[in-house]
């Protein structure tokens, strides 16, 4: 069990989402960098969906109220447990009254506190992630407070391999143009329907993530995306990675807790492989787009879990050379 000890906001229990329950209007949730929460529940020997907090604001501190393993990932954070520092994506394990302190990220802009057998909450409608809106999932449903406790799945020190760690995605699946981070977009339904020279900019320009964005939608601010004539749109499904775009012609990208329909022009969609990328961009940053097949989409996939296999292949080498 851990308490929180800083005055933390929005950090929220996620897990790996609520699959399921579009058709009942209810969003998927779940954490904005699913990569780093399975990273995190593999190197505790968790399953990979086990729910994890998130962490958008720094620094967050929390007091082991009895021992246990962690894992931190996400953001490259600086992290210390009793003012003894260790890297970002790690595995470790403290003693019941000792304090970690994760603090403001280098490079990415989410951290990640996996625990041993996961964040024990309840599961509400197949999965543990807080949905904010609905006020349900997570933890009452809500933020994360100073003086909350939250238990672990599996308390106590674990007989397997900890204190070591693993190369992030960031660094791993490396993305970018001209030095700008990057995600892959298919073209969406109405895609065709905005000016050429919109398309055209959409792909060569970079795009600055404003203030006005959060876990339910990027708001984007560049050269704007205007259509060959007004558009109205009737309200239809939408997921995560969604990209619409207002009258204004400044796109917004649906993030994890969007709600499942909306009425705005869809210009495209940032592929599912993408998405833990987009959640690692800082509000004030700026990315860019490349234009990608519904056939380089699934590779990117592969490429995913890949990555995630190599992290499985280290856990059982470090746990073997334990033995």
């Amino acid at each position: 069990m851990i308490e929180i000890l800083s005055a933390t906001a929005l950090a929220t229990v996620q897990d790996l989402g609520r699959i399921g329950s579009l058709g009942y209007g209810v969003g998927t949730s779940g954490a904005m960098d699913t990569l780093a929460v399975a990273t995190g529940n593999i190197l505790l020997g968790n399953a990979e969906d086990a729910a994890a907090i998130e962490i958008p604001v720094f620094p967050f501190e929390v007091r082991l109220l009895e021992d246990c393993a962690f894992a931190v990932t996400g953001a490259a954070s600086a992290a210390d447990l009793d003012g003894v520092g260790f890297p970002p994506n790690w595995v470790m394990q403290g003693l019941k009254g000792q304090t970690l302190t994760i603090n403001q990220p280098v490079a990415g802009c989410r951290a990640y506190l996996c625990l041993a057998g996961g964040v024990d909450v309840p599961v509400v409608l197949g999965s543990r992630s807080t949905q904010l809106r609905g006020e349900f999932g997570g933890f009452q449903g809500r933020a994360l407070q100073q003086g909350d406790r939250l238990a672990a799945a599996a308390p106590g020190l674990l007989a397997r391999a900890v204190d070591f760690g693993v190369l992030s995605p960031t660094h791993a699946l490396p993305l970018s143009v001209d030095g700008v981070v990057a995600m892959r977009v298919l073209p969406a339904a109405e895609y065709q329907a905005f000016k050429a020279d919109s398309r055209a900019s959409f792909w060569s320009d970079d795009w600055k993530i404003t203030s006005q964005s959060n876990r339910y939608g990027f708001r984007l601010e560049g050269t704007p995306i205007l259509p060959e004539q007004a558009m109205e749109v009737r309200s239809h499904g939408i997921v995560p990675g969604v990209i619409q775009v207002p009258h204004g012609g400044q796109p917004i990208i649906q993030m994890r807790d969007a709600q499942p329909s909306g009425g705005y022009p869809k210009f495209g969609t940032v592929i599912e492989a993408d998405l833990w990328r987009l959640g690692q961009a800082a509000i004030g940053s700026r990315i860019r787009f490349i234009e990608c097949s519904y056939d380089q989409a699934l590779d990117a996939l592969e490429e995913n879990q890949a990555y995630l296999a190599d992290v499985r292949r280290l856990v059982a080498l470090q746990n073997l050379a334990r033995r």
